[in-house]
């Protein structure tokens, strides 16, 4: 069981989202809500109430992956969205009351004894309300050009107990058809919820309570190809951060690779079907539109060695379908993100590196960084090992040597001699700042010169990076460093995926799995929350995020194969 108050009601493609508005607090009513629209809409169309003789109740919600239920002593009532569309409600003794959150044009019609349809323009989609059991009693009165207000009170008929009543989403004509008992719908919703469970990794004992947090999250954020999602997407969260950022995509696609590749494929290149013909990457993506005013970190050619590692669903036609996007993206950073052409690629903004409050942003932009040309040193290689896959070995030529190339001028940029820097572009003026940015060259591993790959894992070890939680992403000691201050301090999943990919690279596996240890004690505790005070481990934020749980998958797994015995893949 989960807590509603944290953690919302969906499931796999599906929009339909029932959780506590985040501006009213976690102890505030349930909305209905359509999470379509992204992130600067909550999506409320209904709010729900428990009723008895006329009066709302108080009630404790129970959560379960098929079902939400809300008890009160006066009975019960239980939501199962047993399609991607479709919202079944079954009552006991008591009813359910939906209040519109109506705008100018809402109104209600009634169609049939049983059957109301709800217009609710704000939201841009219908719903009909069908009483299977029970009956209707709505309060629309229509004034003008709308409804002044929809209440629709879901009952149990008289002298009766129970109620069911199906809430389906529309757009344009509604198909008049049947649907299952309550009870059979929520039997196939279980079932699949189950067989997601079964594909997930597999996780030490001691880790249960958050795999099964982590599952169902990731499980239940999955929304259907519709609008410019041209493929099945996992939603960032269904509480309020309801896009796809175009990093975030990656750690889920990583999760999924293993068992269940087809999906993970899905992940990682719907934002290359979207590609701008100049090959940059919009930074999110939901069903209405693309952000284009900034992008995210090319982490791809990462992303993509790590996917083809899991399973052979990486063929060499998927190969040739990514390689020239991905060359694309490349060519983005190297082309249009070097204003003063000193071969060193650049930041425009914090929000264009994932980091986007960074205190290497502090004396303002455009920054050359570190772990920007470290990525795109990999993603030049990756580009090389497929080339090579395809046949077409000058290409593969031409690619090694570009990585080789940018490696050496990354370490002559940004190596003092005891550790890499972030500079302004243009000045090349050294920002001092005391963040965990800098460190991610240690995805290079071997790559890197002995001294230096020493000198950089000592740095992570010994500066204070590594609370008992995990790796500040600020140092704590740090004048900028704040306990909620996002980029500034607390814990991230990605950070840590990517520094304990990186000390594997490098030979560091104690170091590696003394910090996986430590982020998945903390989010099986914690949850799976959008990031961490890294002092007490408490999450912060979103407390429901995707890529959280899936680097917590992850690095659950790699324990597990550590423990079992098994080589890991460096």
């Amino acid at each position: 069981m989960f807590d509603i108050r944290q953690i919302p009601f969906s499931r796999y493609g599906s929009f339909i989202t029932i959780s506590p508005s985040h501006q009213e607090g976690a102890g505030g009513p349930l909305y209905l809500r359509n999470i379509r629209n992204g992130d600067d809409d909550f999506g409320e169309v209904f709010r729900l109430d428990l009723i008895w003789q006329g009066q709302t109740l108080s009630y404790k919600p129970v959560l379960e992956p098929s079902v939400l239920r809300l008890e009160s002593g006066e009975g019960f009532a239980e939501f199962c969205i047993t399609e991607g569309r479709v919202l079944q409600i079954r009552c006991h003794r008591v009813g359910v009351r939906l209040t519109g959150i109506t705008g100018a044009y809402d109104y209600a019609v009634k169609l049939e004894e049983n059957r109301w349809e709800v217009n609710h323009s704000m939201q841009e989609m219908r719903y009909m309300l069908t009483t299977l059991k029970g009956r209707i009693v709505m309060d629309a009165p229509f004034i003008e050009q709308h409804c002044e207000k929809i209440i629709a009170d879901l009952l149990p008929a008289d002298s009766e107990d129970e109620m069911e009543c199906v809430i389906e989403e529309f757009t344009t004509v509604y198909q008049p058809r049947s649907y299952p008992s309550f009870e059979e719908g929520r039997t196939r919703v279980a079932e699949e919820f189950q067989a997601w469970y079964e594909k997930t990794l597999e996780t030490p004992e001691e880790y249960s309570q958050g795999k099964n947090l982590a599952a169902y999250i990731t499980w239940s954020c999955v929304v259907p190809p519709e609008g410019i999602l041209p493929r099945p997407a996992m939603y960032m969260s269904k509480n309020w951060m309801t896009n796809i950022w175009s990093w975030d995509h990656c750690f889920n696609a990583m999760a999924l690779a293993k068992n269940s590749p087809e999906l993970a494929w899905d992940q990682f290149m719907i934002f290359f079907d979207l590609q701008d013909t100049s090959g940059m990457l919009p930074d999110f993506v939901n069903n209405r539109f693309a952000l284009w005013n900034f992008t995210k970190p090319p982490i791809h050619g990462w992303t993509l060695r790590r996917m083809w590692g899991q399973s052979g669903y990486v063929s060499t036609e998927k190969l040739e379908e990514v390689y020239e996007p991905l060359q694309k993206w490349t060519k983005w950073w190297l082309t249009y993100q070097d204003d003063d052409l000193d071969g060193i690629p650049q930041y425009n903004h914090g929000n264009d590196s994932g980091w986007d409050n960074s205190t290497i942003f502090h004396k303002g932009t455009p920054v050359e960084s570190p772990d920007l040309s470290s990525f795109l040193v990999l993603q030049m290689e990756v580009l090389a090992e497929i080339a090579a896959k395809l046949g077409r070995e000058d290409e593969a030529d031409m690619w090694m040597e570009e990585s080789r190339d940018l490696l050496t001028r990354m370490i002559n940029h940004f190596w003092n001699g005891e550790k890499f820097t972030a500079k302004k572009s243009g000045s090349h003026e050294v920002i001092d700042a005391d963040s965990l940015v800098v460190y991610i060259p240690v995805i290079l591993g071997k790559r890197l010169p002995a001294e230096i790959l020493e000198k950089l894992v000592a740095g992570i070890k010994k500066k204070g990076f590594l609370t008992e939680y995990g790796l500040a992403t600020e140092l704590p000691s740090s004048s900028f460093y704040k306990e909620d201050g996002y980029w500034r301090g607390p814990i991230w999943a990605p950070t840590t995926m990517l520094i304990v990919d990186g000390l594997l690279s490098s030979g560091e596996e104690d170091l590696a799995l003394e910090i996986a240890r430590k982020f998945c004690a903390m989010a099986n505790t914690s949850g799976m929350a959008e990031n961490f005070n890294a002092l007490t481990g408490k999450g912060l934020r979103d407390p429901a995020f995707t890529w959280t749980s899936s680097v917590f998958l992850m690095l659950g797994h790699l324990l597990t194969e550590k423990k079992d015995g098994k080589t890991i893949n460096k």
